[in-house]
């Protein structure tokens, strides 16, 4: 209950009006009773943030990855920016929310980041020869937070006007394949 009040309440409201009182108000019980359930507010908001990274993983559980890496990364990342046009304040909160200094997200919320970064990871795998795990795992990377990156900032609304988040990451996927591509023919 707890989780699902305080998604509603970032989904209307955004991040920043998202309190331990709000919660439990919507809920109906005191504020204490969260601290019963949950560690702290940055704890509850690991929660709703997984919830968010949950759906995104449900938007894109079912490209076709036989495609070939360009149509497949094509279709996650307009999966992608659906998702988080749709969800606006959501995927703003996973954008803004950072743990206190020191303390690290814990792995059942890194699994949910590792399971979108392999999915971009499974579209450029055919690029790369057995034995290049580790570089391909780094490009899905850098791939991955490029479309982070143009997405959080379409969803803040920081892109500049003319630009679409679409073209954009046609653009982002079209020149580092590119790039890819070349590299690896010259290596």
């Amino acid at each position: 209950m707890a989780v699902e009040a305080a998604t509603k309440i970032v989904a209307k409201q955004g991040l920043r009006n998202l309190s331990t009182r709000r919660i439990a108000a919507r809920m109906g019980y005191s504020a204490g009773t969260l601290y019963q359930l949950f560690d702290n507010l940055d704890d509850l908001i690991l929660h709703v943030n997984a919830k968010t990274l949950d759906g995104l993983i449900e938007v894109c559980h079912d490209v076709d990855f036989t495609t070939g890496p360009e149509a497949s990364l094509y279709d996650l990342a307009d999966r992608y920016i659906g998702y988080t046009s749709r969800n606006r304040s959501l995927w703003n909160s996973v954008f803004e929310h950072s743990l206190p200094s020191g303390r690290a997200a814990p792995a059942w919320f890194l699994e949910k980041r590792q399971t979108l970064i392999g999915l971009g990871e499974k579209a450029i795998a055919p690029l790369f020869q057995l034995g290049e795990e580790t570089v391909r795992h780094h490009e899905a990377h850098v791939l991955w937070a490029g479309l982070y990156g143009i997405a959080s900032l379409a969803t803040a609304g920081k892109l500049p006007a003319a630009e679409s988040p679409q073209l954009m990451v046609q653009s982002l996927i079209r020149n580092y394949l590119a790039g890819l591509r070349g590299q690896r023919r010259t290596t």
